[in-house]
């Protein structure tokens, strides 16, 4: 009888077991040898525990696959920029201050990207980096980089894609400094280095900013040149919109959408702020050096 209480609530067993316990040994030591105990062991509890739905506080943050899908865009973003940035002040330099022939095709051709499908971008880096391509094969024979699949590439689509962003909000700071701040440092003897490193550099600087800020939030979002160009490849080149994309495919996922879309927006939103902050901070320490007269600068 003992036995028969141990089992209770489990399943029942066959008639000539129990009748062999009831009479050959009454202890409930045989029914524990014959049947576990219906608690689960400690290793099921651990396997039941991990498969039970989490609190609304776990759901809330990203898996370990997402926090690596952020930690790979974030580095893509910021290699973009820095590939972007020499490049992007050299071309905005050249045409707020340059005079030559063809400066309104070379503007033209800088603000390509912006108007360009997407695709399009990425098929051309397809046909100059890629495998057979003429820059592909000279940086993989002469310095070992290959781009194809791999997540510098996605950083040169990204780059391209947010130069001309901040080839604009740079331009648009070169040309607000006043000429004759630059002039009043040449008579008081500074060079041409030492004009530019102290009073042309800080005067556009908050431009200089700002145009990070917005090919940073450019290249958070970058997809079309990305996908065409390196393709979708986890752990790789699956930035942010990329593993949106592909999340949207399976049926079922879309708490995952909705984490990734969130960390997207607060991400792009974040950067847009901060690159409107400096660009009104350049505004203002322009208008400051409009009303100041040269003498009051340090140089």
């Amino acid at each position: 009888m003992a036995a028969k209480a141990h089992l209770r609530g489990c399943s029942p067993a066959p008639y000539y077991i129990r009748r062999n316990i009831d009479r050959s040994e009454p202890s409930p030591c045989a029914a524990r040898r014959l049947f576990p105990p219906c608690c689960p062991s400690p290793e099921a509890r651990r396997f039941l525990a991990a498969s039970a739905p989490a609190p609304a506080r776990t759901r809330a943050l990203l898996s370990p696959e997402e926090w690596g899908i952020v930690a790979l865009s974030l580095r893509v973003s910021g290699v973009a920029i820095a590939l972007a940035l020499p490049v992007a002040f050299g071309l905005a330099w050249l045409l707020a201050r340059g005079r030559f022939p063809g400066k309104i095709l070379l503007d033209a051709l800088v603000h390509l990207p912006l108007v360009l499908p997407p695709v399009v971008t990425g098929w051309l880096l397809l046909l100059a980096f890629g495998a057979n391509g003429p820059a592909g094969r000279f940086l993989s024979h002469t310095l070992g980089i290959v781009l194809m699949f791999r997540w510098t590439g996605a950083a040169l689509a990204a780059a391209v894609m947010a130069l001309p962003l901040m080839v604009r909000a740079m331009r648009l700071s070169i040309e607000a400094v006043d000429r004759r701040l630059e002039g009043a440092a040449r008579t008081l003897g500074a060079g041409p280095w030492r004009t530019f490193f102290t009073v042309t550099l800080p005067l556009t600087m908050p431009g200089i900013l700002a145009g990070l800020m917005l090919g940073f939030a450019r290249s958070i979002g970058e997809f079309g040149a990305t996908i065409t160009f390196v393709s979708n490849i986890p752990g790789q080149t699956q930035t942010l919109p990329l593993a949106i994309y592909a999340a949207l495919q399976v049926p079922g996922s879309e708490t995952i959408v909705t984490r990734l879309a969130v960390t997207s927006v607060l991400l792009s939103l974040g950067a847009l702020v901060a690159s409107e902050m400096l660009a009104r901070r350049s505004a203002q320490g322009q208008g400051q050096g409009w009303g100041q007269g040269p003498g009051q600068h340090v140089l």
